[in-house]
């Protein structure tokens, strides 16, 4: 037994991209905490809320719309991969490999958004 959102590839992919912005994060220094840390954690982990709670709607328009916040909040998570790279808590290295998963399940959201037709 399952729900349908765990079949979802971009659910899964968003579980890990999750996973990786928290083990980054956690090398964030202490008095962001509260700031930055805090930011990118709760953006990254909202896209694969978003996508799970839009998935059990009734409503595909609603569906879509939660898909769209799930989008929203991967724009919310580069902004701040950008922040931690201009203090330099992260090496060109880890924004890179971030930005570009970042890149790759945006638009694989944005084309599963565009499947969905009410």
């Amino acid at each position: 037994m399952s729900f349908k959102f765990e079949k979802l590839i971009i659910w899964q992919k968003s579980m890990e991209f999750g996973e990786d912005i928290f083990k980054l994060s956690q090398n964030f220094p202490k008095d962001e905490s509260f700031n930055l840390t805090s930011q990118i954690r709760r953006a990254s982990d909202s896209v694969a809320l978003n996508i799970s709670e839009g998935s059990i709607l009734q409503s595909k328009l609603e569906f879509r719309k939660f898909l769209g916040y799930s989008i929203r909040s991967l724009a919310e998570v580069v902004t701040c991969l950008y922040k931690a790279k201009n203090r330099k808590y992260i090496s060109e290295e880890d924004f890179n490999k971030l930005y570009n998963d970042s890149y790759n399940i945006m638009n694989q959201i944005i084309a599963f958004r565009n499947k969905i037709i009410e």
